[in-house]
C-alpha cells in the first residue's frame, strides 16, 4: 500500500517532521536536492554528454530545492545556469539562503533564460502550493519550457498542476521525470496531472508515516502482487467453501454480459456460479461456460446464494425492476449493484429511498457495493456528468456514507470509497480496458470476492486492482487497441499468480 496525499496533508507532515521530530527544513531541502541529483546522474550515465543544465526556480521552497540541486550539479562538473522567476525580495527565507550558497560557489542567477541550448532543465517554479491559474510571465515561462528539446525534471510536482485535483492551472510543465518527496501527491497520480508528470519517483527524505501523528491520509493505492492482498485458500475447502454467487446478468440480446460476469467470478476463485436469465443464456452457458448453472427462478436462486450480483445486461424493463425490487426487499446477502441495476435506482427513486432506509438501520443493513461508471453515477446522484468527472471522489464518498456501502466510480483512475471515508485510487489497468464487457468481468470478480472472508472495502479494492492487473497482462499480449473483455478474463489466473 502507498499513501496518496493532498497539499494540506503534505504541508502538515512536513511541519510535523521538523517541529515534532526536530529534522530541520534545511536538512529536508538538502535531502530532496540529493535525491534529484541521483536521478540526474543516472540520466547522464544513460545519455552521454548531457552537461548543460538550466534551473528555473520560483520564490517558494520549491525554488529553494531547485537552487540546492543546481549547486550540487555544479559541484559534479555540470555547467549550470539559474533563473529566478519573480522578485527576489519576495523569496522565502530558505530559498534566499540557497541563493546565497549558489552565489558563494560562483553561480549566477538571471531573471530570464538565455538563448543557449540545454541538455537538462530543472522545473522548480511552483510546488504543491499553487492555487490559481498561471498568467503573464509565468504562463509564458511554462510555455517556453515546453518548447525546449531537452530532458525535463520537475521537482515535487510539474509546475502548473494542482496538487489536489490534478487540474492544469492554465498551463503546466510537461516533465520527463517528476521527483516527489515522502509520499506521492494526488496531483501526479490522477489525470491529467499524471500525463504531465512523466515517470514519478517518490524519494524518501525523512518524512515518514511517523509524521502523521495519528492523522493518516484518507487516500491510498496498491502496488505489488495481487495475491498478497487475498487470503490463502484453505486446503480442505470445497466448492461451497469458496462461495455461491447468483448473477442477474445477460438478458435477451445481452447474454454475453452474463457469460463475462460468470467467467470473472470463476477466475477470481468463486466456487459455484448460477446465472439467472433467459433460455438463450442457458444455451450459451452450455456451449461456452458449462461450469455455470442457470435458472429462471429468482427466489430459489436468491435462497441458494451466498452473494448476489445484479445489473450487467439486465435491461431496465418491468421484469428487471421486479427482480431488483425482490432482491432489495426480500434478501440480506452481500449485494453488488452494477449497470442497469443502478440505472433502475436512478429512475425509480422510491426504490432508492427504500434502499437508503434499509441501510440506515443496523438491523436491516447488508454488505452493499455499487459500481457505476461516471454516467451512471451522474444519473444516480442527480448531478451533471461534468460535475462527476470534476470530483468523483467526493461524490462516491457522499453515496458510500448515505448507503453505508462501498461505492466506486470507474475510470482511468477508478476511485473506491468506504462509508468511513477511506479512498482507494487504482493505478493498475490501461486504455485497452475501455471496451465492451470489461465492467462485466469486474462485476464477476467483485461478486466472487464478496463471498470470501475479506472485509468489504478490502475485497472491493483488491478486486479492482486484480481487474486492472489482468488488463495490463492482456494488453501486453494483445496490445491495448486489440484486447477484448474475454482476453481480460483469461488473464485473471496469471494476475493471481504474479510474485512481484
Amino acid at each position: 500500500m502507498e499513501y496518496l496525499v493532498n497539499a494540506a496533508q503534505m504541508r502538515r507532515y512536513d511541519e510535523n517532521t521538523s517541529a515534532h521530530f526536530g529534522l530541520g527544513a534545511e536538512v529536508l531541502m538538502e535531502r530532496a536536492a540529493l535525491a534529484c541529483r541521483e536521478v540526474i546522474l543516472a540520466q547522464d550515465r544513460a545519455v552521454k554528454g548531457t552537461k548543460k543544465v538550466l534551473v528555473i526556480a520560483g520564490c517558494g521552497n520549491n525554488g529553494g530545492d531547485g537552487f540546492a540541486l543546481g549547486r550540487l550539479l555544479m559541484q559534479e562538473g555540470y555547467q549550470v545556469d539559474f533563473v529566478l522567476a519573480g522578485n527576489e525580495e519576495k523569496a522565502g527565507a530558505l530559498t534566499k539562503k540557497q541563493m546565497e550558497i549558489v552565489r558563494a560557489y560562483g553561480g549566477r542567477i538571471a531573471k530570464k533564460p538565455s538563448d543557449r541550448e540545454y541538455d537538462i532543465l530543472i522545473d522548480a517554479l511552483f510546488g504543491i502550493g499553487l492555487s490559481r491559474n498561471l498568467e503573464g510571465p509565468f504562463l509564458e515561462l511554462v510555455s517556453w519550457i515546453n518548447r525546449q528539446n531537452c530532458f525535463v525534471l520537475s521537482i515535487d510536482i510539474p509546475s502548473g498542476i494542482h496538487a489536489d485535483s490534478a487540474r492544469v492551472m492554465g498551463a503546466a510543465v510537461r516533465a520527463d521525470v517528476t521527483v516527489t518527496f515522502g509520499f506521492q501527491k494526488l496531483g501526479t497520480f490522477l489525470y491529467p496531472g499524471a500525463e504531465y508528470a512523466g515517470t514519478v519517483l517518490c524519494a524518501p527524505i525523512g518524512i515518514t508515516p511517523d509524521s502523521f501523528l495519528g492523522e493518516k491520509p484518507e487516500a491510498f493505492t496498491y502496488t505489488g502482487p495481487v495475491a498478497a492482498l487475498l487470503p490463502r485458500r484453505p486446503k480442505t475447502g470445497n466448492k461451497g467453501t469458496f462461495g455461491r454467487a447468483a448473477l442477474f446478468a445477460g438478458r435477451e440480446g445481452m447474454e454475453g454480459a452474463g457469460i463475462l460476469c460468470a467467467r470473472g467470478a470463476f477466475a477470481a476463485g468463486c466456487g459455484m456460479v448460477k446465472l439467472i436469465g433467459s433460455q438463450r443464456l442457458a444455451q450459451a452457458c452450455l456451449q461456452v461456460l458449462p461450469e455455470a448453472m442457470h435458472t429462471t427462478d429468482v427466489r430459489s436462486a436468491c435462497a441458494w446464494a451466498d452473494v448476489i450480483g445484479i445489473g450487467p445486461g439486465l435491461s431496465t424493463d418491468a421484469q428487471a425492476v421486479s427482480d431488483l425490487t425482490e432482491i432489495l426487499e426480500k434478501t440480506r446477502q452481500p449485494l453488488l449493484l452494477d449497470a442497469d441495476a443502478i440505472n433502475i435506482l436512478a429512475r425509480e427513486r422510491t426504490l432508492l429511498t427504500g434502499l437508503e432506509g434499509l441501510q440506515q438501520q443496523e438491523s436491516s443493513r447488508r454488505k452493499l457495493v455499487l459500481t457505476p461508471h461516471p454516467g451512471e453515477l451522474a444519473r444516480l446522484s442527480g448531478r451533471s456528468l461534468e460535475t462527476v468527472l470534476a470530483d468523483p471522489a467526493g461524490i462516491v464518498k457522499e453515496w458510500a456514507g448515505r448507503l453505508h456501502a462501498v461505492v466506486l466510480c470507474k475510470g482511468a483512475r477508478t476511485v473506491v470509497a468506504s462509508d468511513a471515508g477511506d479512498l482507494y485510487y487504482n493505478a493498475s489497468g490501461n486504455s485497452g480496458m475501455a471496451t465492451a464487457g470489461s465492467g462485466d468481468v469486474l462485476t464477476g470478480i467483485l461478486t466472487a470476492l464478496l463471498a470470501g472472508p475479506l472485509p468489504l472495502f478490502e475485497a472491493v479494492c483488491a478486486g479492482v486492482y486484480l481487474h486492472g492487473r489482468a488488463g495490463d497482462l492482456a494488453a501486453a499480449r494483445k496490445g491495448e487497441s486489440s484486447m477484448t473483455a474475454g482476453d481480460l478474463a483469461e488473464a485473471i489466473p496469471e494476475a493471481l499468480k504474479e510474485k512481484e
